[in-house]
C-alpha cells in the first residue's frame, strides 16, 4: 500500500513539473476548474452512446452467431457450406471498410432494388459491429457445443427429445458456461471497436475526444483521459463476467 502511494505521489510530482514547464496542459481536464469540469462532462457524455451501441451490437452478434453456428455443425454439407463461407468472408473484411460500406453503400444497394432507406450513424455502427463480430461468435459457439460429450446428445434422444429440444435444454446450457469467457472477450472487443463509429459521426467517447481536441489543441491530455475511460469500461465488464462465472460455479456445486 505504501509503495502504491509513493508511486502515485511521484507521478503527481512529475506531472506537476511538466505542467509548470509548459510541456503539459492538464488544465483542460482539471476537475478543480470550470473549464476542466465542462471538458470532462463533455467527454463523459459519450459514455451512454458507447455502452448502448456495444450492448445492442453484442446481443445481435450472439444471435446471428448462433444462427450461423448451428447449420455449420450439420451433417449435411449443403447446410455447412453457407455457414463456412459466411464465417470466412466476414472474418476477412477489416472493420473500417465494412463500416463505410454499410453506412454509405448499403442504402445505395437497397435503393437499386427499389427500397429507399437511410441508415444513421448509430444503427450503421451497430449493424457493422454485429455482423463483423458474429463470425467470431459463431466459431465460439461451435467450439463450445462440440466440446460437450456426445453422450449428452444420445441420452437426450433416448428420452424422446428432438434436435431443437436437445440443443435448447441440454447442449446449449452446458456450452454457454464453457464459452462465457471468450464471449466476454468478444464483448470487450466490441466496446473497443466501437471507437471506429466516430469516423461516421457517431457521438461516442472517441468522437467526443476528437471534437475536444479540435477546440482545445491538447491531444495528449484528452486522449489520455479517453484511454482511462475505456479502461474503466473494460474493468467493469471483466468484474461482472468474473462475478457471473463464480455464481454459475456456485450454482453447479449445489
Amino acid at each position: 500500500m505504501k509503495r502504491t502511494t509513493l508511486v502515485a505521489l511521484c507521478a503527481l510530482v512529475i506531472l506537476g513539473g511538466c505542467s509548470s514547464s509548459g510541456n503539459w496542459g492538464w488544465y483542460v481536464v482539471n476537475p478543480s476548474t470550470e473549464t476542466g469540469q465542462n471538458n470532462i462532462r463533455f467527454l463523459l457524455s459519450g459514455f451512454w452512446s458507447t455502452i448502448s451501441l456495444s450492448l445492442i451490437a453484442a446481443v445481435l452478434s450472439m444471435a446471428i452467431g448462433l444462427l450461423v453456428a448451428l447449420p455449420g455443425m450439420s451433417s449435411n454439407r449443403w447446410l455447412r457450406l453457407p455457414s463456412r463461407v459466411y464465417i470466412e468472408f466476414i472474418r476477412a473484411i477489416p472493420l473500417l471498410p465494412m463500416l463505410f460500406w454499410v453506412f454509405y453503400g448499403f442504402p445505395v444497394v437497397l435503393k437499386s432494388i427499389g427500397i429507399s432507406i437511410s441508415i444513421d450513424a448509430f444503427w450503421g455502427a451497430i449493424i457493422t459491429l454485429a455482423i463483423s463480430d458474429s463470425a467470431f461468435t459463431a466459431e465460439i459457439y461451435r467450439s463450445g457445443i462440440q466440446s460437450i460429450d456426445k453422450g449428452q446428445t444420445e441420452a437426450a434422444k433416448t428420452v424422446g427429445l428432438n434436435y431443437r429440444q436437445t440443443m435448447l435444454y441440454v447442449i446449449l446450457p452446458q456450452a454457454i458456461k464453457r464459452i462465457l469467457p471468450p464471449l466476454a472477450n468478444q464483448f470487450i472487443y466490441i466496446v473497443k471497436m466501437s471507437a471506429f463509429a466516430s469516423v461516421i459521426g457517431m457521438q461516442e467517447l472517441t468522437r467526443r475526444a476528437n471534437e475536444l481536441v479540435v477546440t482545445e489543441y491538447r491531444p495528449l491530455e484528452i486522449y489520455t483521459l479517453l484511454i482511462f475511460e475505456y479502461l474503466v469500461l473494460v474493468l467493469i465488464i471483466s468484474f461482472f463476467v468474473r462475478w457471473l462465472e463464480r455464481k454459475m460455479r456456485s450454482d453447479e456445486s449445489r
